[in-house]
This record gives C-alpha cells, sequence and structure tokens, in this order.
C-alpha cells in the first residue's frame, strides 16, 4: 500500500509539472514556412522571436477560455497535492481521500474543457504557415487529461491503511 501512495504521488507530481510545461511553453501546434518552422502556444508565436499570438475577435473569447481553464487545472492540481499532504498525516486509518480525489477530478475536468475548446477552434489554423502540427505541449496536455483521471479515481478509491 505504500508502494501505491509513493506512486501515485510521484505519478501527481509529474502531472503538476507536465501542466506547468504545456502551459508556459509555446508549442500547441507547429508548422513550417519558407524561414524554417513555426510554434505557436496559449501566449505568443514563436520562430526566431517571440511575438503577440494573431488572434481573430471571433476567436479571442475562445483562446482566453483555454489559458483561464489551463490556469484553472494547475491550480486545482497543486490544491489536490497539497490537500493529499495533509490528509495522509491527518486521516484516520481505513478512511477514503474523497476530497483530493474531488479536487483532482474538477482539475480532470478543467483539462477536458480547455483542450476540447483549443482543439475545436485551433486545430490546423496557423497563420504564415504550411502543413500545421500538433506540438508536443498539446500532446502533454492530453496525457496530464488521462493522468489527472486516474490520479482521481485512484484517490477515490484508497483506503489510508
Amino acid at each position: 500500500m505504500l508502494v501505491l501512495l509513493a506512486g501515485i504521488f510521484v505519478v501527481h507530481i509529474a502531472t503538476v509539472i507536465m501542466l506547468f510545461v504545456s502551459t508556459i511553453a509555446n508549442v500547441w501546434m507547429v508548422g513550417s514556412y519558407s524561414f524554417g518552422t513555426i510554434s505557436t502556444g496559449l501566449w505568443l508565436q514563436c520562430n526566431k522571436t517571440c511575438t503577440q499570438l494573431p488572434v481573430s475577435s471571433q476567436n479571442e473569447a475562445s483562446l482566453k477560455a483555454v489559458q483561464a481553464f489551463m490556469i484553472l487545472s494547475i491550480i486545482f492540481s497543486v490544491v489536490a497535492l497539497i490537500l493529499f499532504i495533509i490528509q495522509l498525516f491527518t486521516l484516520e486509518k481505513g478512511k477514503r481521500f474523497y476530497m483530493t480525489g474531488a479536487v483532482m477530478l474538477v482539475c480532470w475536468m478543467c483539462i477536458l474543457i480547455a483542450v476540447s475548446i483549443y482543439t475545436a477552434r485551433f486545430t490546423g489554423t496557423m497563420v504564415y504557415s504550411t502543413n500545421p502540427h500538433h506540438g508536443y505541449c498539446f500532446i502533454l496536455a492530453w496525457i496530464c487529461f488521462c493522468f489527472s483521471f486516474i490520479i482521481g479515481i485512484l484517490y477515490l478509491v484508497l483506503r489510508k491503511k
């Protein structure tokens, strides 16, 4: 049981780190253009230098929603991690980690909303590029989606021994 708790804790920390990386780095979409490669993220568009992300007025609200939900997912994941540590030392034997699991599932839902909006609105639409494809940040966000769901369910099922 101790090994399972340690494993979940390590995967939770890895999820938090991957959420930070996927939100901060600007490689959600990658494409090529005449001078090399170009990448866009949630905040900037980068080739050799980074500039403000060109977004049409109809997609601006969608981009703000993706940014907000990714930031919320980071906050809920960190809160769940702190809550797990607190519950590890204060919870009675035989009790379950309900609060930690619930907060982690809220994180999962925020990631789902953010990545779904990004997929629906911004996939394949890169200005000045040909052959656009998803970058590693987009893939990391989906990996975090899977990890946060698994961790949330495991927290709900686990009992403190």
